[in-house]
């Protein structure tokens, strides 16, 4: 459809989640409307195109519309926005274009040159025809470039590659990994939950491991067997027993993972689904050999498991895992936040403080909820018996030896599962404080960077902040600062802009060096 704002035009998707049809209608055009009177505010040139990608629309009625931004027809890398209005009011705009575009979009760089340049950096050993398309890069300080996207994968890896499009050689601008990981290890009639109800479907001669009842995600077999890529069946609606010897068992694990994710969202932030489409994704377990990690890719719109290497690790198949994972699709079907420097950082963290709120929402005895990512996976640990060894803790990042407490400027250039510390250590301080604490046997007790004393406001108001920013104010290319100040509009959307919850926002980003 086509609206008459000037250079505005509007493609809409087929499906948008959150509000009704008309709702949705209302405010898309709404926010065209505001795009086109307040062009300086969203840095909307004459050539640009929005396509609405999701709408959210508060009871007291306000409109969130979130933007994919084209220049002459090509995609902008950084150039998606958000408009926030109240009444037909505009209020303001999230992004993080530093500026109008304005530039040719006629290459000199062939595209075959700049896949020549992509595969120099991931290397010849790639899996079918590279991807390629033109496209305007956007994201960061500087001007926009013309430049082309390039996607190289393989068994082990899934690069994006953003090549300069009008350079006299082929220089890379930027680039990403498409798999976002959880970086190490899970293990599960399941492994890690003890006996657990599993969603199930009727099958001639048995059962599958299909859950009809939300969104009919489902198991498959992802092993080198001769059941590969098969959906998992039994005779007795009986899964696993307990242990590894029964392949089943790992299958159980990812399959109530999935269910748990599903109903955290549902219940707590009423999404329905990982795309908020009502659609179920689906697991693949026993992938690889001896493979000591678990990823999301928002292409298969899946996860998947490795089994671990059977010394360290076992099953990549805990249930704080499984939210991390599935909270990555999440991230990429509202903010999308880039998965490199600061904004990879966040939608690292985004997985781990999203997941433990999964974990927190199923308080499973045999798993019980913390602070914690992926210590169930850890072969030596003893649950309840400090040191536990795990992936990432939350409220002291810095025991992993790689991750910082606290915020520095160079945080980008470093690995986003150590950057992700910095908010993940926010999110403990806000939800939790700096007080003592205990979970799962483990001291929780969490220090600050400015010496300051906090008091939690509590998990539960916690999770709904960072939720609200993520889908309402984060886009892109967010970063730590732009992060505070996105949870803080939250907080005040939700509790006042004077409100303690806003305050304690405020003073638990201090209190890790963001400001």
């Amino acid at each position: 459809m086509k609206l008459k704002h000037g250079a505005l035009s509007l493609a809409l998707f087929a499906a948008i989640g959150g509000a009704h049809a008309a709702d949705r209608g209302g405010a898309v055009e709404r926010a065209i409307d505001h795009l086109r009177e307040h062009r300086a505010a969203a840095r909307v040139s004459m050539r640009d195109g929005f396509i609405a990608r999701d709408v959210l629309v508060d009871v007291d009625g306000s409109e969130h519309v979130r933007f994919d931004r084209t220049y002459a027809g090509l995609p902008v890398i950084g150039g998606d926005v958000v408009v926030h209005s109240r009444h037909g009011r505009y209020r303001d705009a999230s992004l993080g274009q530093a500026e109008r575009i304005d530039l040719s979009i006629t290459p000199t760089l062939r595209a075959d040159e700049a896949i020549v340049a992509a595969g120099t950096e991931f290397g010849s050993d790639f899996a079918g025809l590279p991807e390629q398309r033109l496209v305007v890069y956007a994201r960061g300080k500087g001007r926009a470039q013309l430049a082309w996207q390039v996607r190289l994968h393989n068994a082990q890896a899934d690069m994006t590659y953003i090549v300069a499009a009008n350079a006299r050689a082929a220089r890379i601008l930027d680039r990403w990994s498409n798999l976002e990981t959880a970086a190490a290890t899970g293990s599960a009639r399941t492994l890690y939950s003890g006996t657990v109800s599993i969603g199930t479907n009727t099958v001639t001669g048995g059962y599958e491991l299909r859950d009809v009842l939300r969104g009919k995600s489902y198991t498959i077999d992802a092993s080198n067997s001769r059941t590969s890529g098969r959906i998992y069946k039994d005779t007795d609606n009986t899964w696993g027993d307990g242990t590894n010897a029964d392949p089943l068992t790992v299958a159980a694990e990812a399959h109530y993972g999935t269910a748990v994710t599903w109903d955290y969202y549902l219940n707590i932030h009423g999404r329905h689904g990982i795309a908020n489409d009502g659609r179920g994704a689906y697991n693949r377990v026993h992938y690889g050999r001896t493979y000591s990690n678990a990823f999301w890719n928002d292409g298969c719109f899946c996860m998947t498991y490795g089994d671990g290497d059977g010394v360290v690790t076992g099953p990549l198949v805990s249930l704080d895992i499984a939210g991390h994972e599935m909270s990555h699709g999440v991230t990429s079907r509202s903010a999308g936040l880039i998965y490199s420097g600061e904004s990879g950082g966040l939608n690292e963290a985004t997985s781990d403080i999203l997941g433990t709120m999964v974990e927190f929402y199923a308080n499973n005895t045999r798993d019980t909820p913390d602070y914690l990512i992926g210590e169930q996976i850890f072969k030596d640990n003893v649950a309840g018996s400090p040191p536990q060894r795990a992936l990432r803790m939350m409220y002291k990042p810095s025991l992993d030896g790689r991750s910082p407490n606290c915020y520095v400027s160079t945080i980008g250039n470093m690995d986003v599962h150590y950057s992700s510390g910095v908010a993940n250590h926010f999110y403990y301080l806000l939800a939790e404080g700096s007080g003592k604490k205990t979970y799962s046997g483990i001291d929780h007790t969490s220090p600050t960077c400015n010496g300051a004393t906090l008091a939690g406001i509590g998990r539960s108001k916690a999770q709904r902040i960072w939720y609200r920013a993520l889908t309402v104010y984060f886009t892109s290319t967010t970063n730590y600062a732009a992060a505070r100040v996105a949870t803080i509009s939250a907080a005040n959307d939700l509790y006042g802009a004077t409100s303690t919850e806003a305050k304690a926002v405020a003073a638990a980003w201090t209190a890790v060096g963001v400001k």
